[in-house]
């Protein structure tokens, strides 16, 4: 936390840091000269981590303030930590929940979308979510005004979990309108934010946030989006993490489909025709599930290390870049490539385009 809490040593420069040393508390024990070292981050940068007191008082007091309003810390290297937002690359170091949160649920969608969203943009969310019902994700979005808070109603009345990430510390909720859905969320899902308590809502912290929503879904829909606003952002950040990106189309002479028309002509969205983009997309269907109990079933036939690559994958979606899957299962890169070639040969893993690895 207190690592986190340093202004000018981000999310990337901090993970390249704790891959370095192990741990922050070795980070904070490390000379100047040694942390200037680290690629990436200098002599200059260094200096801002001679205060350690300072960061490690105020993050004392952030968690008692936190603990007294029932918001739950989760650290980067924590079990609790969303899997998902570990394959992104600037993923938060801390996340603060509110609520009966699953942050590790089966299935997620986010659904996004303008503020000032038509009548047509509504009830196509409401379709959206009442398609997915079957399939039963978590619904990601921001709880702002449009789209956003009505793809949390809708789920709320399918009975669907639902999370909210927000661009404020959640002793509040922003906006404020959207306070009495906020509070129905908490029983079946929540608020996530990378902001501690006390933060207050700010517009440069609005596109940060997308990168969560965009992160923790498995899949995207844009439903309205101007040519510029947050839903666009969203939706390119969601391309640039390779996760399946879907755009409502909609009539050319509509400022309110611009953005969602300019994803698809770019090629950085699928045309959404109906839920069932997403399902195949996904594969969410039972092959899928008794692929899954399969591969489940050979695990006490593998060896310690080949045991703990697959549940590695299973963990994160099935589908892991090489060196995510190296960090996350702590096995060197050249033990890993030996491991990983066995698990071909049983028809375990299979190599993709990119250095990727998934399971089947």
């Amino acid at each position: 936390m207190a690592l986190s809490l340093i202004s000018g040593i981000g999310p990337v420069l901090s993970k390249q840091l704790l891959n370095h040393f192990g741990s922050a508390q070795e980070i904070f024990k490390a000379s100047k000269g040694r942390v200037s070292k680290v690629n990436g981050l200098g002599e200059k940068l260094s200096s801002l981590l001679s205060n350690e007191q300072k960061a490690l008082t105020e993050a004392d007091q952030l968690i008692e303030k936190s603990h007294k309003h029932d918001i739950t810390i989760h650290c980067l290297k924590d079990n609790s930590y969303p899997k998902r937002l570990l394959q992104v690359p600037d993923a938060p170091l801390v996340l603060y929940t509110k609520g009966k949160i699953d942050l590790n649920p089966n299935k997620t969608v986010g659904i996004v979308g303008t503020r000032k969203a038509t009548k047509y943009g509504l009830t196509t969310t409401a379709s959206i979510v009442a398609d997915a019902e079957s399939n039963q994700p978590t619904v990601i979005s921001g709880l702002a005004y449009g789209i956003d808070i009505k793809a949390h109603e809708a789920a709320l009345e399918g009975g669907l979990p639902t999370i909210a990430v927000l661009a404020c510390g959640l002793q509040t909720i922003y906006p404020a309108g959207n306070r009495d859905t906020a509070r129905k969320m908490l029983e079946t899902g929540g608020l996530i934010s990378e902001y501690p308590i006390g933060t207050k809502a700010d517009p440069r912290y609005f596109p940060a946030r997308n990168r969560i929503i965009a992160g923790l879904s498995d899949a995207l829909i844009v439903v309205e989006a101007a040519k510029k606003g947050g839903a666009l952002i969203t939706g390119n950040i969601a391309h640039s993490y390779e996760r399946p990106v879907f755009a409502v189309p909609g009539q050319l002479d509509k400022s309110n489909s611009e953005g969602c028309n300019q994803l698809i002509r770019n090629y950085k969205a699928s045309i959404y025709t109906g839920f069932r983009d997403v399902i195949e997309a996904l594969n969410w269907d039972r092959d899928k599930e008794q692929k899954v109990k399969m591969i489940t079933s050979q695990l006490e036939k593998l060896t310690g290390l080949e045991k703990k690559v697959v549940d590695t994958l299973l963990a994160n979606g099935q589908q892991m870049k090489l060196d995510d899957l190296s960090w996350q299962s702590q096995i060197p890169l050249n033990q890993l490539a030996s491991i990983l070639l066995q698990l071909e040969f049983e028809g375990i893993i299979k190599p993709l385009p990119g250095k990727e690895f998934r399971l089947g």
